[in-house]
């Protein structure tokens, strides 16, 4: 499975090879890999929208599906969840092989129709309450730094538990602290990895 996986990545590569287009975030024979696609697809109005996808591919796949994450400036969060979901659904209507390329371009081809049918009907009582795309959050990047932290257990499941009601993805780190590598994870089912680096 990882030559088909390897194979599927480096034609991803190749097709994804403008500016900024294709990341590779992190490979690992245990936790899979995880990488970036920036596309655009075409929205409502004829407007091309940027798009970052997220895929997570886990070490069995292409046996099980990835995992996608979908941002973009341009869309509400609601937006970007409901068109994850029919990305995930599209998916499943797959067979077990590397698919990634084909999801990609589904989604390019499809936007629009997906936007279409999950706009809000003039007067309804959803569309008094829609939220603006120039007004929603879109992707944030916090950092939280704590010094003196003297009960590392309760600090984790404190963190753990914000991500979880929160629903966020991250990363923990602590500075300096030698032989700190273990895997967190939180009950919303979000992998956190505890990394360590030297202080300079």
């Amino acid at each position: 499975m990882m030559a088909l996986v390897t194979e599927e990545l480096e034609a991803l590569a190749a097709i994804f090879c403008g500016p900024r287009e294709w990341e590779v975030l992190s490979r690992s024979e245990t936790d899979g890999t995880v990488f970036r696609i920036h596309t655009k697809a075409e929205g409502l109005g004829g407007v091309d929208i940027p798009l970052e996808l997220v895929f997570q591919l886990p070490a069995t796949y292409p046996s099980c599906l990835p995992r996608i994450s979908i941002n973009s400036e341009h869309l509400t969060r609601a937006q970007c969840e409901t068109v994850k979901d029919r990305l995930l659904k599209q998916a499943e209507t797959l067979p077990s092989e590397p698919m990634v390329h084909e999801l990609v371009l589904w989604l390019q081809q499809g936007l629009r129709h997906i936007l279409n049918q999950t706009e809000p009907r003039a007067g309804s009582v959803q569309n008094a309450f829609a939220v603006s795309p120039t007004t929603d959050d879109g992707l944030w990047l916090a950092l939280l730094h704590l010094d003196h932290m003297r009960a590392k257990a309760k600090y984790i499941r404190t963190v753990q538990k914000w991500a979880s009601d929160l629903r966020l993805t991250g990363r923990l780190m602590f500075m300096g602290i030698p032989d700190a590598t273990e895997n967190l994870q939180s009950r919303c089912g979000l992998k956190w990895k505890e990394m360590q680096r030297e202080n300079d």
